[in-house]
């Protein structure tokens, strides 16, 4: 699939990675539609979107469309509503990026001095589930339904992909997050087999450790441990990881799979 005037949904696409995904997308010519929790975030990222460095190279950006809507991925009625109106104002969702996620770490159980002084909680563990899996389930519906609508009057072809992670494999306190993204890949296993014969390709990017606010937040100590974890000695970029998605998309090929961007960490 060729990425220029495509309509490529991301969720979570107002900061991070997903709005790392959406300039890089948005400078080669697609359509964004980026879903995103406030107003305020979205406002900031179309503004840059539009008026940004992004525009002034010479690409094909200026023929783009860029659109924001406010949504709770958790709410199924919101994410109803969104892709209905998404798929109204573009006229076809082409590209979906399952990218909003969240994280609320923390041991499943705390023990100091051979005393149990804390648990994960089930509201701590339900929050990270309901928008890390149960999100990526209402918007890979919703998005592979007008995919697959679209192909009354068009053989076209239709791509998804869901952010997992390698912290999959299970990780020290992210008994909540490991799960979710254990998950993911199993859904993204899942819909591979289920939608092809709708010539819709289904794929998940299991990042590594990414330079974000979030990284940048962190003591130069743990910036440290987690550096010397890798084999390349730094951590990824979030272009590196809009990239690896390019990848998924441009080649009809890839479904069914996991791309590990990760640097070679050793977790």
């Amino acid at each position: 699939m060729n990425i220029k005037n495509k309509t490529i949904v991301i969720t979570g696409g107002a900061q991070g990675l997903g709005f790392a995904m959406a300039q890089s997308f948005f400078k080669q010519g697609a359509n964004i539609a980026l879903i995103d929790m406030t107003q305020t975030q979205l406002s900031d990222a179309i503004s840059l979107l539009t008026k940004g460095d992004i525009t002034k190279e010479g690409s094909s950006s200026d023929t783009s469309k860029v659109l924001a809507y406010v949504a709770n991925v958790t709410n199924e009625d919101e994410v109803i509503k969104v892709f209905k109106q998404v798929n109204h104002d573009f006229g076809s969702i082409d590209v979906l990026i399952n990218n909003a996620g969240i994280t609320r770490d923390g041991m499943f159980i705390k023990v100091k001095e051979g005393e149990i002084v804390d648990r994960m909680s089930l509201s701590q563990f339900q929050s990270v589930i309901d928008v890390n899996l149960t999100g990526v389930f209402l918007c890979g519906r919703e998005a592979a339904t007008y995919m697959i609508e679209a192909q009354k009057n068009d053989p076209c072809s239709g791509v998804i992909i869901n952010m997992s992670s390698i912290s999959r494999a299970g990780n020290m306190g992210q008994t909540n997050y490991a799960a979710s993204k254990a998950g993911v890949v199993a859904l993204t296993t899942t819909w591979a087999k289920e939608l092809g014969q709708f010539n819709i390709r289904v794929a998940a990017i299991a990042p590594g450790v990414i330079d974000t606010q979030m990284t940048r937040a962190m003591k130069p100590q743990a910036q440290a441990r987690m550096i010397q974890g890798t084999s390349v000695g730094r951590f990824g970029t979030a272009e590196e990881i809009a990239h690896s998605a390019q990848y998924i998309i441009e080649n009809d090929f890839f479904t069914g799979r996991v791309i590990e961007i990760d640097g070679g960490i050793r977790i």
